[in-house]
């Protein structure tokens, strides 16, 4: 079975905002380097996935220039890179398209942000009858708010909010989510075997 690496949002965007001092793998970059490096020894598809917000004038509108991989990420050639806006890889893109193609059965997900587009995709993948591996540790996230805080607080407001999830739960309740119903769960260093 070929299998294909999703390397999903990783890119400027998120530095540009004020919660990235905040996410729970600074050094997502690397473990995803990790992972290429392994797929591209298998022989493995590796696809790049970028989220784009056109008009919005945020971070996501490709208009301010944020809209790319983060340094030290670099397809090869050949490698797709699909641009998406929603959240997640596959309703806004030709994601299956090229997944048929290249005759994948398994995807390997990776990126940003844990629960949002990396868990959203994982369900879609397995719902589209993909066997799917999610790699907790390459993949990053935030700190969440609860639903009725106020808007526009600070980095350090919603931090010292007892009511905020913190990163640590964020990624449990993927693993919980996930695990046996949506995907095999899993580390670097348990796919890779390094």
């Amino acid at each position: 079975m070929k299998n294909a690496l999703l390397v999903i949002d990783v890119q400027e965007s998120f530095r540009q905002r004020e919660n990235w001092a905040a996410v729970s793998n600074p050094a997502i970059v690397e473990r995803v380097n990790e992972l290429v490096e392994h797929a591209r020894g298998r022989g493995d598809l590796v696809v790049w996935v970028l989220h784009s917000e056109p008009g919005t004038g945020t971070v996501f509108d490709p208009a301010r220039g944020f809209v790319h991989l983060m340094d030290g990420l670099a397809p090869a050639e050949g490698e797709p890179v699909v641009t998406k806006t929603a959240h997640n890889a596959f309703t806004t893109t030709n994601l299956q398209q090229v997944l048929t193609q290249h005759g994948v059965r398994g995807v390997v997900v990776s990126g940003i942000r844990t629960e949002q587009c990396c868990e959203t995709t994982t369900r879609v993948a397995c719902d589209l009858g993909y066997d799917v591996t999610f790699v907790t540790d390459a993949t990053a996230t935030h700190p969440i708010e609860h639903r009725d805080a106020p808007a526009g607080r600070t980095l350090a407001e919603i931090l010292a909010d007892p009511r905020t999830l913190s990163t640590d739960d964020v990624i449990a309740r993927t693993e919980y989510a996930l695990a046996g119903r949506f995907a095999t769960v899993t580390t670097v260093k348990e796919l890779t075997g390094s």
